[in-house]
Parts: C-alpha cells; structure tokens; sequence
C-alpha cells in the first residue's frame, strides 16, 4: 500500500483524450478546493478525532467547540474526497487514505498537509506570475521579508510544521533509496557522510543494512543541539554514526563517500558548487558522492519533479534539475559524473559522482 500512496502523491494525472479536455481543464481550476478542505479537516482535529472509530459531525463539533452544522458540510466534503467515510445515519469514520492524515500514523502526511496549504506557502504564491514576468525568484521572502530558512529561524510555529514535514519526506524517501542502491556494491565504502543530514534517519537505514559502514551526519548546531531527536541510539547504530555540527558551504569530514538528500535542490547553481566543492577538497581519491534527488525527465514525460521546480522557484533560489545539470554541477566542482541511479518508480534518482 505504501508504494501505491507514494506513487500516487508525486505521479501527475496522465494526459486525458481531447474530449475530456474541458473536464480535465475545470478540474485543474477548482484542485485547491480540495487542498484547503483537507486543510481546514486537519486543523480542526477532524482525523485525529475519527482515529478511535466513527462520530457523527455534532459530536466532532463538541471535543472542539466548532459548528456542528458548517462541521457536518466540511466533513461531506472530505467523504467526497474519499478522506471519509459516511453511513446513513450520518457517522463519519476514517477510509485508508483518511488514515495516513491522522496526528499519530506512523507514515502521516498531516504535517505535508500544513507545510504546503499553509498560511505561508499559500501567500507566496501569490507571486508566482510576477516573478516569471521579472525573472526572480523566491515569492516567500518576497512576502515575509525573509528566505524561507532564515524565518523558520525566528517563527518557531513554522519551523515546527517544516521540520515535521521535511520528516514525512524523509520516511517516504528512505524506501526510494534504498530501492535504488539494492545492487549498489558498498563493500567499498567504510564511511559515508550524510551532508545537512538532519537528524540522521537516512544514514542510520543505510548503516542498519550494512553493518560494515560507519557514518557521519553532518548538521547546523541547533538542529542537532537535542539529542533526543537522533536517530542513532533509537536504531542501534549509535557506535557507528557521528554527529558533527558545522557549515557545508565551508568544509566537510574527510570521508570514502557523501550523500546529499534533498538538499541541492534549495539552492542556486553557484551555492550548489560552493557545497559540492567543499566536499570534494574533503574527499580522498576515489571517493563517491551520491545526490538524492527528483530528477526530471525529458519532454513530454509527466513527472512530480516539474511541478515541485515551479514550488522551488515560489519558495526560495532553488531548483529541481535533469540528470545532465546535474552531472554539469558535478564536474564544475572537480567530481566526475559516474552514473545516475533509480527506483522501480523513478520518483527519485541518485546521480552519482567519484573524486579521480
């Protein structure tokens, strides 16, 4: 099932015959209906009051202090959105999608849900047709006076939501990558260095099944400052896995390999060699670099990654990239493109580069 979820939160509808034109085109008009519905369920507590079984809307409108009446008209909506089941004596219970948005399902995309319907990306978006007319980017610093890093920073509400949302991608992610290096032979690599690695859930998979690596996250102080929050010790590979507080534009640990997950993608062309050229005045000979990353594919392929690069350009200065603008910012900054290597579903794709 986790597959099919994954596969249906990043594939983009495929092409509909010209007859259905129309009905594809409306469709596309009124999509952020849908979106701030599903917002609005989540924030009133809707899934999250369902998870011990079926209520009807008045009782809902109880636990919270809402309108029963406007709460029942919300929750038909999310039942046509198939998020909600109805019966006839109008209790609402959870369907298997309606699952996933609850507080404390284990692959819950409640926190997804809050990042981008939010109050802040919704607003920087606004700006999307005037930075194309003037060929910037970055519409939420545009809106709130600051890059996207910098106000989670000092706005600890969205920090919480970004940081938990950028959690629910990693654990989708870790199935990806680790689908992708299956044949990969890591017999020759003893370190592997996680770059802005937050706290560490990728590289503690990768060691848990590899028992011969040791690995190193590299992360800002305060994001490793809680060391509740590490992933080492809760997946056993504490003896393995280091964390060092520093800066990848400045430097890196020596290291036989680097992985940058989606991480290059935040940042322009000339912050992406700053990062990779760190590394690789780090890296001894034959060391590798593994970028983890939506790569875009050619024309005409419906891809997640073309979507994500128009959010990229609204939220901040960076990009989703192919596979050859890849490989460029590889050999720009000494590395040599190897290869480029993929999931079952192409969802994402891991370039990768070896220091000659």
């Amino acid at each position: 099932m986790q597959q099919r979820q994954l596969r249906e939160l990043v594939e983009v509808s495929p092409p509909q015959q010209a007859g259905d034109a129309s009905g594809q085109v409306i469709e596309l008009i009124f999509g952020r209906w849908r979106s701030q519905i599903l917002y609005a369920g989540i924030k009133l507590g809707v899934f999250d009051a369902l998870a011990s079984g079926p209520k009807n809307a008045a009782r809902v409108a109880s636990e919270f202090e809402l309108d029963a009446g406007l709460l029942y008209r919300l929750m038909r909506a999310l039942g046509s959105l198939g998020l909600l089941s109805e019966d006839g004596a109008k209790a609402f219970s959870l369907t298997a999608s309606g699952q996933l948005l609850r507080e404390d399902h284990p692959r819950s995309l409640r926190a997804m849900t809050l990042l981008e319907e939010g109050p802040e990306h919704y607003a920087a978006w606004k700006h999307l047709s005037a930075l194309i007319a003037e060929g910037s980017q970055n519409g939420f610093a545009r809106e709130f006076g600051a890059p996207a890093f910098e106000y989670a920073a000092r706005n600890p509400n969205y920090g919480a939501v970004f940081n938990a949302a950028m959690s629910s991608f990693s654990g989708m992610d870790n199935m990806l990558l680790l689908q992708a290096l299956e044949t990969y032979d890591f017999s020759r690599v003893s370190h592997l260095c996680d770059v802005a690695g937050g706290h560490g859930y990728a590289l503690c998979n990768l060691l848990a099944k590899y028992r011969h690596l040791k690995g190193t996250v590299l992360e800002l102080p305060g994001v490793i400052a809680n060391r509740e929050l590490l992933w080492a010790a809760k997946m056993g590979v504490g003896d393995r896995c280091t964390y060092v507080a520093g800066d990848m534009f400045q430097a890196a640990p020596s290291a036989d390999a680097y992985m940058l997950k989606r991480i290059l993608h935040d940042w322009d062309d000339a912050e992406c060699l700053q990062i990779l050229s760190a590394m690789q005045r780090a890296a001894p000979k034959q060391a590798r670099v593994f970028i983890v990353e939506q790569v875009v594919p050619g024309p005409d392929t419906s891809h997640f990654s073309k979507l994500f690069d128009v959010h990229m350009l609204v939220w901040g200065s960076g990009r989703e990239r192919t596979g050859e603008e890849y490989a460029a910012l590889l050999e720009r900054s000494g590395w040599k493109y190897r290869q480029t290597w993929y999931p079952p579903s192409k969802m994402l794709g891991i370039v990768e580069g070896v220091k000659e």
